[in-house]
């Protein structure tokens, strides 16, 4: 029998990739701030100081040391 749940899943959009630095990691969970100031927590490896790409409350990845503009509306 299929995975009712899953496959409710795989039809709606994946979330927001964010781009963030993190500021603390343990236990397989990172500390990550945001360029306007906030924190989310992401599972995955992560390394403190270094930037990351996080979608959906898990690191994706390295992000580029690039500055960040924040457009404030």
């Amino acid at each position: 029998m299929p995975n009712l749940f899953q496959q409710f899943k795989e039809l709606l959009a994946p979330g927001r990739v964010q781009i963030g630095t993190v500021v603390a990691y343990a236990d397989g969970v990172a500390t990550v701030e945001l360029p306007g100031g906030g924190l989310i927590r992401a599972r995955g490896q992560a390394t403190v100081g270094a930037k990351v790409f996080v979608q959906d409350g898990v690191v994706q990845g390295p992000a580029p040391d690039l500055p960040v503009i924040v457009d404030v509306i």
